[in-house]
């Protein structure tokens, strides 16, 4: 492909010399011959101060920020800001042949991405999906790496997407991918908010770095689908030109309602209220699943789906990987892993166990290291007031000591008077819960959710919540 098709609707500064390229990529490592590198300024490194020895390593041309003085070099105001264009025009821009769904929000991402997908296939569409689980084209299953991937392998997976059949694409839109950049250029169809708790703090440093991010969804969409019972719900939105969808529990006031809920040990039930009703089933415990499929409800509607076809739907829903997630284990009492790693998280999973527990739920978790330290004693808190037992362990401790971690829970801990241990390795911790469980208790095993890896200060083992459980009932 040439150059000039790559860098087409792109502002360039200056001209420079068209010429075949064979590849796109803002890493280092991974220049080639032919390559197109993209000179990208990050927190620790700067693509500029490669850019001679890229073009001598084979690179086809360079693009910078700055003058360089290099014969290869195309230069533009902002590198970050244009990659994801570039990567676009190299693979054809197959985003346009999409119709594209963003969620983003704190919690609830996961799991509506996947209920909006099987409507959607429910009612004969091939759906593409993009998430922290996994990535999928149809049933084709694609390893996930970061929630939201770079744009190169954005890009790409929309083409192959295209390339299968598909006519939409599901994904989950986080606050550093649109902080980043990584969506920029693309127009989605609809942007559907979940709801806002503290969350990612260590990399947006402040509320209204994190607020403003998720909003720039929105000033790229053409629907806003928003949960009117959040406080942030209605201000994401505010002033701009999209056309805005509203679904609450607690609230008259929105366009699609869910009342007289009810919660089950298997799910929960609830009337879709709208210029309809509609009784929906949802095989997924907890009262969150009740917003989760309440949105994706809400995005299907919005799109054109058949109410019946929208609740049918939902009804067969096999739930996702380490989203309140039942591991058998043929025993008395029931073993839950769910993702929660956020005050907000933990405290929904917390809530909605104890609307379905026949005795005691007893919380094992931790926080994970080089993240936002303050919510580490807020979730000891709420694990502490919400648990009745809780076993503070290690999550992902990165390069941090896990012990100083660990201090940092027990400090919002210490004025609850709910029992509780400390297991640093979570194996341990896992089998003392086993060990230790009442009838009918529910153990919750918080933070790891589908992750089958544990990181720490020594490096990454691997470490799968379900395989320890397994192998502790195997003992």
């Amino acid at each position: 492909m040439k150059l000039s098709e790559i860098m087409k609707g792109i502002d360039i500064i200056g001209s420079y010399s068209d010429t075949d390229v064979l590849d796109v990529t803002q890493d280092s490592r991974l220049v080639k011959q032919g390559s197109l590198f993209v000179c990208v300024k990050g927190n620790t490194f700067d693509g500029h101060s490669v850019a001679r020895e890229m073009i001598e390593k084979g690179a086809a041309a360079v693009v910078t920020e700055r003058d360089l003085g290099l014969d290869k070099q195309v230069m533009v105001s902002d590198t970050r800001a244009v990659f994801s264009s570039v990567c676009a025009n190299f693979f054809g821009n197959p985003a346009d042949k999409l119709k594209l769904i963003g969620l983003t929000g704190t919690n609830g991402k996961t799991t509506t991405t996947f209920l909006i997908k099987q409507i959607l296939e429910n009612t004969g569409k091939k759906v593409g999906l993009i998430g922290t689980v996994q990535n999928m084209i149809g049933q084709e299953i694609f390893p996930a790496k970061y929630t939201t991937p770079d744009p190169y392998e954005l890009q790409g997976l929309f083409r192959k997407m295209v390339n299968a059949g598909c006519e939409y694409c599901v994904m989950e839109v986080s606050s550093q991918a649109l902080a980043q950049g990584r969506v920029n250029g693309l127009r989605f169809y609809i942007g559907a908010f979940t709801n806002l708790t503290q969350d990612h703090l260590d990399y947006h440093k402040t509320w209204d770095n994190y607020f403003r991010s998720k909003r720039v969804l929105f000033e790229n969409s053409e629907i806003a689908v928003t949960n009117a019972d959040d406080e942030n719900g209605l201000k994401i939105v505010e002033n701009l030109p999209c056309k805005t969808v509203t679904y609450a529990v607690n609230t008259n006031n929105a366009d699609y309602c869910a009342k007289n809920v009810r919660f089950r040990s298997n799910g929960v039930e609830y009337e879709l209220v709208s210029d309809f009703i509609g009784r929906v089933t949802c095989p997924i415990p907890g009262r969150f699943s009740v917003y989760n499929s309440l949105c994706a409800a809400a995005v299907s509607l919005s799109i054109g789906i058949d109410y019946k076809d929208v609740i049918s739907a939902i009804s067969k829903s096999n739930g996702v990987k380490g989203r309140i997630e039942v591991v058998p284990t043929n025993t008395d009492y029931t073993v839950i892993i769910d993702y929660a790693h956020s005050p907000d998280g933990l405290e929904n999973i917390i809530t909605s166990l104890r609307e379905i527990a026949d005795n005691r739920v007893v919380t094992v978790f931790g926080c994970g290291g080089d993240r936002d330290k303050t919510k580490r004693p807020k979730m000891g808190r709420i694990a502490a007031e919400l648990s009745d037992f809780c076993v503070v362990t290690s999550d992902n401790p990165r390069s941090e000591n896990p012990t100083e971690i660990i201090k940092d829970i027990l400090e919002g801990m210490k004025d609850v008077s709910t029992p509780y241990t400390v297991v640093e390795n979570r194996k341990e911790a896992i089998k003392w819960a086993m060990d230790n469980a009442q009838k009918d208790d529910i153990i919750l095993l918080a933070g790891k959710g589908h992750e089958t890896y544990q990181i720490l200060p020594t490096g990454t083992i691997h470490f799968d919540e379900r395989e320890v459980i397994a192998e502790i009932l195997g003992e």
